[in-house]
């Protein structure tokens, strides 16, 4: 249906406008698309939440291997184009890492009891304060410990990330154990630097959960 409608109104561009200078095919576009988006305001938020829906499923339906190579792979025989390794690596730990926040904000949100947003409205407090103030410092005390959780596995999650090429720590271990293979040493070294990098994230939420630590 839709690659009907492109090809129609290529044909109604080519045959009927043709004569149209492209500033004001360019303002018939725009406001049509303004129009179908007032006219349809109200399924925008349908939508959206399939959509989000659909993403959080095939995100979290997949591993994260399969979605680094997919992106640096497949994407530029789709579309043609050209993806690089490092910036394939954090745009797929971006979406993976998205997808579980989304749930672990979502879950949040929901835990915090109604009589709160209740109480809000009760004071006649309009909904973006009563979020921002009331419901909003409950849900952020409740995820930081899942938040913590899943910024720790991201971390870990971009050693795998050397199955593309990405030169992070893993690989880096690699290279030198091929060159004086001390792999006790090398590996040993790896993972305290892990442990260390995963260790300040730790103490950091630590410390923003006791700040947010609720009296």
């Amino acid at each position: 249906m839709l690659s009907l409608l492109s090809h129609l109104a290529s044909w109604v561009g080519a045959t009927l406008l043709s004569g149209v200078p492209d500033w004001a095919w360019t303002t018939i576009q725009v406001v049509v698309a303004i129009v179908l988006l007032v006219r349809f305001a109200a399924y925008i938020p349908v939508a959206l939440s399939f959509l989000s829906q659909v993403y959080i499923l095939v995100i979290r339906g997949t591993p994260i291997v399969v979605q680094v190579m997919f992106i640096y792979f497949a994407v530029p025989l789709i579309f043609g184009w050209r993806v690089e390794a490092v910036p394939a690596a954090i745009f797929t730990l971006v979406i993976n890492s998205g997808a579980y926040i989304a749930e672990i904000v979502r879950g949040a949100l929901q835990s915090v009891p109604k009589g709160l947003k209740e109480a809000g409205e009760a004071m006649g407090l309009p909904f973006y304060k009563i979020l921002a103030y009331i419901i909003g410092p409950v849900a952020l005390r409740r995820m930081i410990p899942a938040m913590g959780n899943q910024c720790i596995i991201s971390l870990k999650d971009s050693s795998l990330f050397i199955v593309i090429g990405v030169a992070e720590l893993t690989r880096q271990g690699q290279e030198i154990i091929a060159s004086n293979f001390r792999s006790v040493e090398i590996w040993g070294a790896v993972a305290v630097i892990y442990l260390i990098l995963t260790g300040i994230i730790a103490l950091t939420l630590k410390f923003v959960e006791h700040r947010t630590q609720i009296i």
